[in-house]
Parts: structure tokens; sequence; C-alpha cells
């Protein structure tokens, strides 16, 4: 390797190591979206009810509510492990928390999500962070949720696994994505993100 490859290789070494505000910040992300998993759990029951009588499986539009915080943290942090890191521990809180689904239905599932918002930007070697790539990662998060229900409701027809599972990623793109990506934006606008590489872009 040149001098040139070799102080590129560090440089990009340097930008994936993980700092104090770092995990500090990861840490408070994920504590406020545990928090929120937890109350949306007190109140999700009537309205996962209510979509999923209007048809089978349209309940999985409502499961950004548990998605936005492996998103919203790697697009803040931007280092490899954010979006595994944020939503697990917020699931692990909203587990301690106390709720009707227990350690499967809240931890198990919360890694599944947290794998899949971090396979979004990892598919594209975090080099890349903008509203797509957000998008990606709350789409992929809610592929790991929709398949954690799959597989764990055997008695599901075809079509509602496929309603449940396309209607998941979309609550993850169109919602979690989304509304992640503008939250981070406002972030920026008040100065909030400052020490991190996603506040100078």
């Amino acid at each position: 390797m040149t001098d040139t490859e070799i102080n590129a290789a560090r440089i990009q070494y340097a930008s994936r190591r993980w700092r104090v505000v770092d995990l500090v910040t990861a840490t408070a992300i994920a504590a406020a979206s545990g928090l929120i998993f937890w109350v949306w759990d007190l109140i999700c029951t009537a309205p996962l009810a209510l979509f999923g009588a209007v048809t089978p499986g349209l309940e999985g539009i409502l499961n950004a509510f548990w998605l936005f915080a492996g998103p919203l943290a790697a697009i803040i942090i931007r280092k490899p492990g954010a979006a595994l890191y944020a939503e697990t521990v917020a699931a692990m809180l909203e587990l301690l928390l106390g709720n009707q689904w227990g350690a499967g239905g809240s931890l198990v599932v919360g890694i599944m999500q947290g794998l899949g918002a971090e396979l979004g930007f990892a598919l594209l070697a975090y080099r890349v962070w903008n509203l797509a790539a957000t998008m990606l990662s709350g789409a992929l998060a809610g592929l790991g949720c929709g398949i954690y229900y799959w597989v764990t409701n055997p008695g599901w027809s075809a079509l509602r696994a496929g309603i449940y599972l396309g209607t998941s990623v979309i609550s993850g793109a169109l919602i979690a994505g989304a509304l992640s990506w503008a939250l981070y934006r406002m972030l920026v606008k008040t100065g909030a993100l400052d020490h991190f590489a996603a506040g100078r872009r």
C-alpha cells in the first residue's frame, strides 16, 4: 500500500471508532426510544385490533412506533453498530418496564429490528447518510419485525403473513425512517449535533 492509501485507511478506521460522546448519545436515544416503546405498548391494543379487523395483517402499519430507534441512532452517530445497539437497548428497557409481550415480543424482536436497521446502512458500506438510506434502514427494521411475528405465528395464512410483512416494511420506511430523518434534520438546525459528523453536513 502507498502512504496515501495507508493514511486513508487510518482516517476511515478513526472515523468508525466509537467515542464516549457516541456511546452516551446512543444510550440516550435508546432510553428515550424505550420509554416511547413502552408507552405505545400501553395504548396499542385497540389500534392494532382495529387495523387487524379491517384486514388481517394490516396492523403491521403501526409497527413504526417500535422501529425508529435504530435508524435515528445510526443517522446521528454514523458508526457501525449504532442502529443495533440503540434498538436492542431500547427493547431491553421496554421489557424491564413491563409489558404484555414478554421477552420474545420485546427483546428478541428488538434485536431483529436492530439487525435490520443496521443492515440498511451496512449494505451502503456506511458511506451513505441521507433520507433514502434512513428509509432503507427503517424498511429493513420493519422486515425484521415482520419476520419475527410470521415465524412466531405459524397459524397465519400466507396472505396475512404477506400483508403483515409488507405493511411492516412500509411502516418502517415511510414512518420510522422518514420521521427519523426529519428529527435528525431538526436537531442539526439547533446545533445539538455540532460534535458529530452528522451535524457538519
